[in-house]
């Protein structure tokens, strides 16, 4: 069996620089057509990337604050009324698709109706339109990719390196930005692991063990790339050597025992930096990620001492 037969890519923040333009945007107009106050700025969300899962944001960012239910359900009801209809007038006046404009009034037209629902089901609920509304978002600006993931992942599909996916997003919205590369880019993945499918999100392993699963490989002969400090602990608990492309909102973050730290996968006319990793002493800069260096490193380190 060659030493590479795998490469597991994170989706968010790793395929493309979509967390602060993407799923930001939409979390704060979800928020202002639900009649919520809640504005995550950028130096805001650059904390919640941290947590992994967009419902455990929700969450996270109602603990921190000592927030229920009931302090929601509490605001008051004329003013929010009226900022749900104005905003959502405004965001939905180039909608096409009908049915998120009933979803939307039906579930925060009254904001007593949330003091009936559990937590869980409100936030659930309340996720469900920003994957619409992030889905817009991806469909009309066209994310670019990061540098390096295009080309790598048809080097890929050229040598016969098998694919897959593990991210913590919802299954909608990983599709949301995989299909920007192509239309046909979901079938170039044998495994997409998205969303709630394992019981626990990153930092946990599942959701890579379950990748593994899928492809029925050991991690030894797979690499995953990650962006982020809590994707790069999932990937090196379930034992995978783990590439770190960072971003803005993780440069500072903490990737120990991770095998390459860099800023991209680069480009022939775009070189990488080499920022840490296990493995750094044998990647230059000036070089770009290609499939001769991921099994060069795998092979070194699979060599006896």
């Amino acid at each position: 069996m060659s030493l590479l037969q795998a490469i597991i890519f994170d989706v968010d923040g790793t395929l493309a620089d979509n967390e602060r333009d993407g799923h930001r945007i939409a979390f704060n107009q979800t928020f202002s057509a639900a009649g919520l106050d809640w504005i995550w700025s950028e130096r805001d969300y650059g904390k919640l990337v941290e947590i992994g899962g967009g419902k455990e944001r929700i969450r996270h960012y109602m603990a921190t604050r000592d927030m229920t239910i009931r302090d929601i359900a509490m605001r008051g009801k004329t003013e929010s009324q009226s900022k749900s209809k104005e905003t959502l007038e405004e965001i939905l006046k180039e909608q096409e698709q009908a049915d998120l404009r009933v979803k939307i009034s039906d579930r925060f037209g009254d904001p007593a109706r949330t003091e009936e629902l559990e937590l869980d089901t409100w936030v659930q609920q309340l996720h469900g339109v920003k994957m619409n509304l992030y889905q817009q978002l991806i469909a009309e600006r066209r994310i670019p990719l990061r540098p390096g993931v295009l080309r790598l992942l048809q080097e890929c599909r050229q040598a016969g390196v098998r694919l897959a996916i593990a991210t913590t997003s919802a299954l909608p919205s990983a599709l949301a930005l995989i299909e920007t590369i192509a239309p046909d880019a979901p079938d170039w993945f044998e495994v997409i692991a998205a969303g709630d499918i394992v019981p626990a999100k990153k930092p946990s392993p599942e959701i890579y063990q379950y990748a593994l699963q899928q492809l029925q490989l050991p991690a030894s002969v797979c690499w995953a790339i990650e962006d982020s400090e809590v994707g790069a602990r999932a990937a090196i608990a379930a034992g995978l050597p783990t590439l770190i492309t960072v971003n803005d909102y993780t440069r500072q973050a903490d990737f120990s025992g991770a095998t390459l730290v860099l800023s991209d996968l680069g480009e022939r006319d775009r070189p990488i930096q080499v920022l840490g990793g296990t493995a750094a002493g044998q990647v230059k800069d000036g070089s770009w990620v290609d499939l001769a260096l991921l099994r060069r490193i795998l092979w070194s380190s699979a060599a006896p001492n």
